[in-house]
């Protein structure tokens, strides 16, 4: 017996939940980002990690609902994904897409500019989201040893100077610029 689908809505953030921990990702990987947001913090940054590893179920709800609340996407034409027993189709548009908005709202996705990806580095364990901030400048150990002091702005995650530390432990800033300002992968991916 197949059971019934639930609509999608809210409720669904919860299930398959993702990780913000370190220790979930891939070892290089893992051993440069600890490497990096250790040499930040030393220097007087602020790091938080939202996330790390994301079950592919997870990524499927995330994109689907980005996707719907956009208007990317019809709900009715959204393919169904092995284990996640969701129905985007509420059978009427603005009551698919509100469920959606709700989704996008409770996955903090409201200001992302792209969809996430259905398959990510975080979904490999090659990815992390990080909220950086420092006052004033920032000196920074360098991967080779070297102290790097960041002067410029912005005095975020967004700071170029900052991508080129990040770069030299294998930490590579989003390269689509600010259409997912937190994210930093193997490749920028």
């Amino acid at each position: 017996m197949v059971p019934e689908r639930e609509f999608s809505g809210a409720d669904w953030c919860a299930r398959f939940p993702g990780s913000n921990s370190t220790d979930d990702l891939e070892g290089d990987f893992k051993t440069g980002v600890n490497s990096f947001i250790c040499a930040m913090k030393q220097g007087g940054a602020d790091v938080s990690v939202a996330a790390t590893y994301r079950p592919p179920e997870r990524a499927y709800l995330m994109h689907w609902s980005w996707m719907i609340a956009n208007g990317k996407s019809e709900a009715a034409d959204v393919s169904a994904k092995a284990g996640v027993n969701i129905n985007w189709d509420h059978g009427n548009d603005e009551a698919s897409k509100a469920a959606a908005k709700a989704m996008v709202a409770e996955y903090g996705m409201s200001g992302l500019k792209v969809a996430p990806a259905l398959r990510s580095r975080h979904t490999e364990r090659k990815a992390i989201d990080m909220t950086i901030s420092w006052k004033k400048e920032l000196v920074i150990a360098g991967a080779d040893g070297s102290h790097v002091t960041i002067k410029t702005e912005p005095r975020t995650g967004m700071n170029e100077d900052l991508h080129a530390v990040g770069a030299g432990y294998g930490v590579i800033k989003f390269w689509k610029g600010d259409a997912d300002k937190p994210h930093w992968s193997t490749d920028g991916r």
